[in-house]
């Protein structure tokens, strides 16, 4: 069996307030996006991966690979209008019976161990979403009335996102809708039942500059 990563990198990332996207921002000496492959390149499972990047950015990330060394095989899927057309213009570089970890590579700091554990999980269950369980109080509002939500129930979700290519293939022939921010919603509006698999409080999403800060300490005070 074949096994696919996806790396979702075509963001612009505005929220860092930085003209440079995010994905190429330096972290611990390289840039951010370069973090995720090397986790994959260092799986097991010995994912395939195809990165997906916006266009224009094709020069740059040549550029850094070779500025950086970066040695890491890999393909190049152009990034859509949302993620779940990037995610769909990747998954014409994956074929059927093999399997396929989503990842955004906003999530740097993501361990080779939660990768292996979510390819694992789907071939006992058939998919595996990273999570974590909710650890602030949680309120839903509607119509400006907001109402408390039962934390236990309530799950923060990350990515890897892993699934059986062909099932991954089927559920993208969905026309987009705006619920689709991960594969997971993608796959349940397409009857899949969605499996969680332990996250880690580490693989955060980067999203503001304090972010970046954080990932940093936490990369220092790992080596």
């Amino acid at each position: 069996m074949t096994h696919y990563a996806i790396v979702v990198a075509g963001g612009r990332g505005n929220r860092m307030g930085n003209e440079l996207p995010k994905q190429f921002l330096p972290l611990a000496g390289k840039p951010l996006l370069m973090h995720s492959l090397l986790a994959f390149s260092q799986s097991r499972f010995k994912p395939e991966i195809i990165l997906v990047l916006h266009p224009d950015e094709r020069e740059r990330w040549a550029d850094l690979c070779q500025t950086y060394k970066c040695t890491i095989s890999h393909h190049i899927a152009s990034a859509g209008t949302e993620r779940y057309h990037s995610v769909k213009n990747a998954l014409t570089l994956v074929e059927t019976g093999g399997m396929v970890a989503v990842h955004d590579a906003a999530r740097p700091l993501i361990s080779t161990d939660l990768i292996d554990r979510c390819y694992e999980r789907t071939l006992r269950h058939g998919n595996a979403v990273a999570a974590l369980p909710a650890t602030d109080s949680i309120r839903l509002q509607e119509n400006g009335v907001s109402q408390a939500i039962d934390r236990n129930k309530v799950f923060i979700i990350q990515t890897p996102q892993t699934f059986y290519s062909s099932e991954l293939l089927d559920a993208y022939n969905q026309p987009f809708q705006p619920l689709f921010t991960d594969d997971a919603s993608v796959m349940q509006a397409a009857g899949s039942e969605i499996y969680l698999e332990p996250g880690e409080r580490r693989n955060f999403k980067i999203t503001y500059p304090t972010d970046l800060v954080f990932a940093e300490a936490l990369i220092a005070d790992k080596t």
